[in-house]
């Protein structure tokens, strides 16, 4: 077991070059939010624009487009519906993060089937949410998956895709069974207090040991998401700026909760371009 710190963030997050541009810090495609899960889709677009990606899209459903644009002017959007506007982006970006606040329909399964197929092995996949529950309710495997995965369950969620229930998920279930079911290059966030990292190809697991019970709200395994995608755009090697980006995450809400009795997911976001010049800076 290997315990983070914040070292893994002066470790990971860079200075950035005088000469680079928005192309230098990668592209994410992140498909999220059907009609009445917006929220989600805009949580996960500010948080991987706050982190740094150099662009972010968003494939959601049409009716998110005007307040997501109106929180988000930064990001650009496309029609989830439409396959084939998607397909067509996804070859040009770096990271794709699928699930935030989707409906678990049979189009949505069919969508994340030919993501999966699609996808290139310079490519990073975030599978997270609705995709997680997609993915153990209609047996999809995964494992076809060419590209690095990280999955980010909840204690639930890993349930319905390990067949561990609570009591079951210890370190060592959680790792053999994962290495079943996973490709090769793959993590699993387990999320938690504290969360927990397994890698596939890494017998250590990592705890994260920062965060704060004022996180336990709505929407911060979105923002969680976003960052993620953020930092794997950017960062290498992969798997220690995933490391950097849960720990980052907690981090900047256990500095808020001493004044803070709940600490929102919209409050973090804003507060990711601070705490990451600081530590470049070190």
């Amino acid at each position: 077991m290997e315990k983070l710190t914040k070292n893994i963030l002066s470790q990971v997050i860079q200075t950035r070059p005088q000469q680079s541009h928005k192309g230098t810090f990668g592209k994410v495609l992140l498909i999220a939010g059907s009609a009445n899960f917006g929220g989600a889709a805009i949580m996960a677009a500010t948080s991987a624009v706050y982190s740094g990606a150099g662009l972010v899209s968003v494939a959601t459903d049409p009716s998110n487009f005007t307040s997501l644009h109106a929180q988000l002017p930064e990001a650009m959007v496309l029609n989830l519906n439409n396959f084939e506007q998607v397909f067509q982006l996804l070859p040009t970006v770096d990271v794709i993060a699928i699930g935030p606040g989707l409906e678990t329909s049979a189009a949505n399964s069919k969508l994340l089937m030919a993501v999966l197929n699609r996808i290139q092995e310079q490519q990073y996949l975030i599978i997270d949410a609705s995709a997680l529950n997609l993915i153990a309710h209609n047996k999809i495997d995964f494992t076809v998956c060419q590209a690095p995965v990280v999955l980010t369950p909840h204690v639930i969620e890993w349930q319905r895709l390990s067949g561990l229930n609570p009591p079951q998920q210890t370190f060592y279930n959680n790792q053999k069974v994962f290495s079943e079911i996973a490709p090769n290059q793959a993590a699993l966030v387990l999320k938690g207090a504290p969360t927990h990292i397994y890698f596939n190809n890494d017998q250590n697991i990592y705890e994260n040991t920062a965060g704060s019970p004022a996180m336990a709200t709505g929407g911060m395994g979105d923002t969680l998401t976003g960052i993620i995608a953020g930092f794997l755009a950017q960062f290498s090697p992969w798997q220690d700026a995933l490391l950097a980006a849960v720990f980052l995450h907690s981090y900047i809400a256990e500095q808020l909760a001493p004044k803070h009795y709940v600490v929102l997911p919209s409050m973090i976001t804003p507060q990711l371009p601070f705490w990451m010049a600081k530590f470049a800076a070190q």
